[in-house]
C-alpha cells in the first residue's frame, strides 16, 4: 500500500484556495476589459476599477455605514444563538412541547421578512424592527439544525446512560449536547449569512436615514442619484463582509471538531 507524500495534502489546501481566486481575477479582468472593449457608461456597468476607486474615495461614509449593519448583525446572531439553542434543548426534553411549539417556529421562517418587516416597523422603532428581521432570519436554521443534533444522539450511547442512571441533565450535558455540537456549528454558519441578509432586507425596508444609517440605505441612496459605482461599491462591501463572516465561523467550527469529529478530522489526514 502506497502513502501519499508528506507534503501532499498541504499543497491540496493550497490549491484549493488559489483555484478560486485564480477564477475570481479572471473574471474581474474581463470585466474590465468588456467595459473598455464596449465603452460602457459608468451608469450602466462601472468597471471593477472605478468601483475600487469609488470604494477607496466614499471609504469613511461606507465603513460607518457597515459598523451599523455588522452591529446589527452580531447582535441578531448572538440572540439567535441564545434562543435556537434554548429552544432546542427545551423541544428535546419533551414531545408534547415539541409539537406544541415547533409550527411556530416553521411558521415565522416560510413568512418572507420582506412582508413581516412593514409590520415590524408600525410596532417598533426602525433599529428594533430591524434587528428583530434579522434575528428571525437567522434564528431557525440554529433552532432546526440543533434539535435534529440532539435528537441524532447515538442510542447505544443513551442506552448506556440508562444503564448507570444518569440523570436527563447529565444525560444533555454529557452526552447529548456533545453529539449535536456539529450540527449546531453548521447550523451557526449558516445562520451568520442570514443574519447579514436579513439586516439588509429589513434596512432596505426600514428606509431609514440620518444616524445610525446601514448598508443598505447607502445602496438606495446611491440607486436614487444614480451613483452606480458606489452601489457597486456597498455591494461587493456586503458581499465581503458576508464571506468573512462564513470564513470565520467555518474557522470556529473547524478548531471545535478537529480533534474528535470525523468531518473535521478527515480535512487534516
Amino acid at each position: 500500500m502506497t502513502s501519499e507524500p508528506s507534503g501532499f495534502y498541504p499543497r491540496l489546501w493550497l490549491f484549493d484556495l488559489l483555484l478560486p481566486a485564480c477564477v475570481f481575477l479572471a473574471t474581474l479582468l474581463l470585466w474590465e476589459a468588456i467595459v473598455r472593449a464596449f465603452a460602457i457608461p459608468p451608469y450602466v456597468l462601472p468597471a471593477p476599477s472605478l468601483i475600487a476607486s469609488t470604494l477607496v474615495n466614499d471609504w469613511p461614509l461606507l465603513f460607518a455605514s457597515l459598523l451599523v449593519t455588522l452591529r446589527i448583525t452580531f447582535e441578531a446572531l448572538a440572540l439567535a444563538v441564545i434562543g435556537g439553542l434554548g429552544l432546542a434543548i427545551l423541544l428535546a426534553q419533551s414531545k408534547p412541547i415539541e409539537r406544541a411549539l415547533l409550527p411556530f417556529a416553521i411558521i415565522l421562517q416560510v413568512t418572507p421578512i420582506i412582508a413581516i418587516a412593514p409590520l415590524l416597523l408600525v410596532y417598533l422603532e426602525s433599529s428594533t424592527a430591524v434587528l428583530v428581521c434579522a434575528f428571525l432570519v437567522a434564528f431557525f436554521p440554529i433552532l432546526s439544525n440543533t434539535a435534529l443534533g440532539l435528537a441524532s444522539t447515538d442510542h447505544n450511547l443513551v442506552d448506556l446512560f440508562d444503564l448507570y442512571r444518569a440523570s436527563r441533565w447529565r444525560r444533555l450535558a454529557l452526552l447529548r449536547l456533545p453529539s449535536a455540537l456539529p450540527y449546531f456549528l453548521r447550523g451557526l454558519r449558516i445562520g451568520g449569512g442570514l443574519a447579514l441578509i436579513g439586516a439588509i432586507v429589513a434596512e432596505l425596508a426600514a428606509g431609514a436615514a440620518g444616524q445610525g444609517t446601514g448598508l443598505a440605505f447607502r445602496i438606495t441612496e446611491a440607486g436614487y442619484r444614480l451613483n452606480i459605482p458606489r452601489m457597486f461599491a456597498a455591494l461587493a462591501l456586503i458581499s465581503f463582509t458576508g464571506v468573512l463572516i462564513y470564513g470565520a465561523l467555518a474557522l470556529i467550527s473547524r478548531v471545535a471538531l478537529r480533534r474528535w469529529h470525523d468531518s473535521a478530522r478527515a480535512r487534516q489526514m
